[in-house]
C-alpha cells in the first residue's frame, strides 16, 4: 500500500494563506507543494482500496441490510445520512453513514452548540451524550458500524483506507494554514488518531496525528493501523 503525500514548501507560500479564506489557501497549498511519492504508487494503492472496499461490501451485506431494518423500524425516517465533506486539496464529495439521530438532528444542531459551548473543541462539535443520538444509534456509533457504509466511499475514490478523517465546510473554514495540512491527502477511513483514542482526544491533539501521519508514516506503518482499527473499534473508547 502507497500514498501520494505533499509537503508545503512553507518558505514561499504568501502571507495570504489564511484559514478566513480556504479555497485560497487550499489552491496556494497545492501550487507551493512539493509531491512525494511513497512505495509503490497511486495505482496499485487505488486497487488496494477497490478490492478491499468491494469485498467488505458483499461480506457486510447481511450487517447492512439488519442496520437498515432497524433504523427503518424505529421512526420510518431515511436509512442512510449524507453530509457533504471535504477531501484532498478542498474537493467537495457526499459521504455516507448510516443514520444515528433524530430525523431533524441538523436542524438541532446549531441550538445545542449554543447551549452546550462544552461540545466545541477547536473547529469540531462533538458532544459525550448528544442528546440528538437515538439508542440504537449508540450501539452503532460504539461498534463503528455507523461508518461502514464510507466503503463505498473509497470505492468510488472520494477516500482511502488509511488518511485524516474528511471533515465539513464549517470547520475548514476555521482552519489555521497548519490545520489545513490535513487536506493534503485524499481522506481515509481509519486514522492514526481513530486507533489513539478518536473522541477522547482533542481537536488539536488529532490535528497533530493527522500530520504526524502525512510527514511519517510509512507503508507498513498504514498496515499496522489498519490492524489496530479492529481493537479500537470493538473496544469502544472515544466513541460517542
Amino acid at each position: 500500500m502507497s500514498r501520494s503525500s505533499i509537503r508545503p514548501a512553507t518558505d514561499n507560500i504568501p502571507p495570504a494563506l489564511t484559514a478566513s479564506r480556504p479555497r485560497v489557501a487550499l489552491r496556494r497549498l497545492a501550487t507551493h507543494a512539493r509531491a512525494r511519492l511513497v512505495g509503490v504508487g497511486p495505482r496499485v494503492r487505488r486497487a488496494i482500496d477497490v478490492v478491499a472496499a468491494g469485498a467488505a461490501l458483499l461480506v457486510l451485506t447481511p450487517l447492512f441490510l439488519f442496520v437498515a431494518a432497524v433504523i427503518k423500524a424505529q421512526d420510518r425516517g431515511p436509512v442512510l445520512f449524507h453530509q457533504e465533506r471535504i477531501g484532498k486539496h478542498g474537493r467537495r464529495f457526499r459521504l455516507y453513514k448510516f443514520r444515528t439521530m433524530v430525523r431533524n438532528a441538523e436542524a438541532l444542531k446549531a441550538a445545542l452548540a449554543a447551549e452546550r459551548p462544552d461540545g466545541l473543541s477547536g473547529a469540531r462539535f462533538k458532544l459525550t451524550r448528544d442528546p440528538r443520538v437515538t439508542p440504537f444509534g449508540r450501539i452503532l456509533r460504539k461498534l463503528s458500524i455507523d461508518e461502514l457504509p464510507q466503503l463505498y466511499n473509497v470505492l468510488r475514490g472520494d477516500m482511502t483506507l488509511v488518511g485524516p478523517r474528511p471533515p465539513i465546510w464549517a470547520e475548514v473554514v476555521s482552519y489555521t494554514p497548519r490545520q489545513l495540512r490535513r487536506l493534503q491527502v485524499t481522506p481515509g477511513l481509519t486514522c492514526l488518531w481513530q486507533v489513539g483514542g478518536r473522541s477522547d482526544l482533542t481537536f488539536e491533539q488529532q490535528v497533530e496525528l493527522d500530520l504526524e501521519y502525512i510527514d511519517r508514516v510509512t507503508v507498513g506503518q498504514e498496515v499496522v493501523i489498519l490492524l489496530r482499527t479492529v481493537p479500537a473499534v470493538l473496544s469502544g473508547r472515544g466513541a460517542y
